[in-house]
């Protein structure tokens, strides 16, 4: 992607003043690091609360009386089911059941939906949704919104003294707290937290007000991925791909039991076929031994040398101390205790099978 075609965040001069560090990513430049750098930034999200700016991910309102039955097909979701405020972590799959991306779902009313979009995905999950529509009364629209989240332990507080109350909303809910706005509490770190779509001119007055709190600081694209990583969750485009199927990613549990038996959603035949003969290979959690990160690419082999799976993310957990990594193993391999061998640069590196997250899970369910 050349310069000129790479987009810009609305807030961009505020991450300027803000002293970051920008890079690409996923067609956008995003700010990497501030000046407190990575380590520190992971620390204060897991500690107080770490303010990110993701407006590179898309937000779409689906509407309209075949809204439900629109998303049933594009999703293995039963949508009709879901509370008005509840919210779905979901996927588009396609034919083969290989994840085109994967998604959050709010039911925002009766025939009104909201769906949360990875950045990499935007256009084609917009165009795969429009051209699915054709076939139900449903409109796709897609929102211009800031999209901000707050995470980590005093996220409720920070946002409580901004004006913002969060009381009532529980883990996996999403409201519409004032016009034009969406608030969701979930998370990509692991810890309480929540993710505010709104008007730009509300998202500077929100941001300033925040940042006169020294419980919240920026936080980069370079610590959100050691916080997702250190919480076991995945990333589309290395832990989730059209090649990789919900069954393989450990992911199953999103997907209701009756749906996975008769749902018409697109990919169920062969997801079933696949939970018939069971996946090859499983998503798992990875602990090199030592200091030195194994990163995503790495080749994973057995004792023996044989190939047994590669690593999809890795890098360094500043919480738990240790590198840590995901990745897809042979089923037979993929018991926690198991010991592989990832090469690094030729050099074989001990790593061990573990079970995920590497850090325990801390959202407010109740």
């Amino acid at each position: 992607m050349t310069g000129e075609d790479t987009k810009h965040l609305p807030l961009e001069d505020l991450h300027s003043a803000a002293g970051a560090r920008f890079g690409a990513f996923a067609g956008w430049s995003m700010p990497l690091t501030y000046p407190a750098g990575v380590m520190k930034e992971h620390l204060h999200t897991r500690e107080h609360a770490g303010l990110f700016d993701i407006s590179h991910m898309k937000l779409f309102e689906v509407g309209g009386p075949g809204a439900a039955a629109l998303l049933n097909r594009a999703c293995p979701l039963d949508a009709g089911a879901l509370e008005i405020a509840q919210s779905k972590y979901t996927f588009f799959l396609n034919e083969a059941a290989g994840v085109i991306d994967d998604l959050i779902v709010t039911r925002l009313d009766d025939g009104r939906f909201m769906v949360v979009a990875n950045a990499g995905n935007a256009a084609e999950d917009e165009r795969h949704l429009r051209a699915l529509a054709a076939d139900f009364d449903a409109k796709v629209e897609p929102l211009d919104r800031v999209f901000l989240a707050i995470q980590g332990p005093d996220a409720w507080a920070a946002l409580s003294r901004a004006g913002i109350e969060t009381g009532s909303l529980l883990f996996m809910h999403g409201v519409e707290p004032r016009q034009h706005w969406f608030m969701s509490r979930s998370g990509y770190t692991g810890e309480d937290g929540f993710e505010i779509g709104l008007p730009e001119a509300d998202a500077r007055d929100l941001v300033g007000n925040l940042l006169q709190d020294e419980r919240v600081q920026w936080i980069g694209l370079a610590a959100r991925d050691s916080l997702r990583l250190e919480a076991g969750l995945c990333l589309h485009g290395q832990d989730l791909t059209p090649e990789t199927d919900p069954a393989s990613a450990a992911l199953m549990w999103a997907i209701p039991k009756e749906l996975r038996a008769s749902g018409h959603f697109i990919g169920a035949d062969a997801l079933r076929s696949i939970l018939e003969r069971g996946p090859s290979q499983k998503r798992v959690g990875l602990k090199p031994d030592g200091r030195q990160p194994v990163r995503a690419g790495a080749a994973l082999v057995d004792a023996d040398g044989n190939a047994a799976g590669h690593v999809t993310s890795g890098g360094f957990g500043p919480s738990t101390g240790h590198p840590v990594a995901m990745g897809y193993v042979d089923n037979a391999l993929a018991k926690p205790g198991n010991r592989l061998f990832a090469d690094v640069r030729g050099t074989r590196i001990p790593i061990d099978v573990t079970s995920l997250p590497f850090t325990p899970h801390r959202y407010r369910k109740g």
